[in-house]
């Protein structure tokens, strides 16, 4: 068999915002499976010290220069993913922002509208622009997978519920802009129902992360399960859901 023909015949991940935290772990638990990984960032030198970190425990891991906020790089690593593999098996839009100092006291009235267009830049707009421009070579894949990295904090209905365990977590630009990317989820999964191809949102957890703070109660070995849980979905597996460890999260 060919180079060529060997990397046709191998499942391929992108993985965003991949040279840390979960990101950096799913591809690693991903590269465990089988998958060649690509690992999205914005610092390229940063990215090639986490794919040589992956390889070293035997993954097939390489770096791509991905700010999912430049369309001349989502267009870049489109064009090197065509080239390279001529397909794509698995999409994890992991890369995130979130621009809210502190877990409460922020006031909605008060959010400044640049944090607020920041921040949906990077959650919902550049998740959409990259996965349309990946979606012909999610469909050249046998049975694509779409992993949108949510949280559980853009839940309308718990926002909503006095007494829900995230009811007093009022991060107004965060929030809503998960709520969207939810929405994405839905709409996109409804679009490609007749087809092979599944698209989740995935609430990770609480996880020790820069953005979830030493505090938090998991580690990224357990925030990674519900990425990868999600990307290795079976035929029969669900679409247009929203989970967290196989459990579904109300919209």
């Amino acid at each position: 068999m060919s180079e060529a023909e060997k990397a046709a015949a191998k499942k391929v991940a992108l993985i965003t915002g991949a040279n840390k935290g979960i990101g950096l772990e799913t591809g690693r638990q991903l590269g465990k499976l089988g998958y060649a990984v690509l690992l999205g960032a914005r610092d390229v030198p940063k990215g090639e010290a986490a794919a040589k970190q992956l390889r070293a425990d035997g993954i097939d891991a390489r770096a791509v220069k991905l700010d999912v906020t430049k369309a001349e790089d989502i267009a870049a690593v489109t064009r090197m993913i065509e080239s390279k593999f001529g397909k794509l098996d698995v999409l994890v839009n992991n890369a995130g922002v979130m621009q809210e100092k502190g877990w409460t006291q922020n006031c909605t009235s008060t959010t400044e509208p640049a944090k607020l267009r920041a921040t949906f830049e990077a959650n919902f707009f550049a998740v959409v622009a990259l996965t349309n421009s990946l979606l012909p070579l999610l469909r050249k894949a046998e049975a694509a997978r779409v992993v949108n990295v949510s949280s559980i904090l853009g839940s309308v209905s718990l926002q909503a519920t006095k007494g829900s365990p995230t009811y007093g977590t009022k991060l107004f630009a965060y929030n809503s802009s998960k709520a969207a990317l939810n929405m994405f989820t839905i709409h996109l999964a409804h679009e490609l129902r007749h087809t092979k191809i599944k698209v989740n949102s995935a609430h990770p957890g609480w996880v020790k992360t820069d953005l979830g703070g030493s505090g938090a109660p998991m580690d990224v070995v357990e925030g990674a399960v519900t990425e990868v849980q999600l990307a290795t979905l079976p035929e029969d597996g669900p679409t247009g859901g929203f989970f967290h460890l196989g459990e579904a999260i109300s919209w």
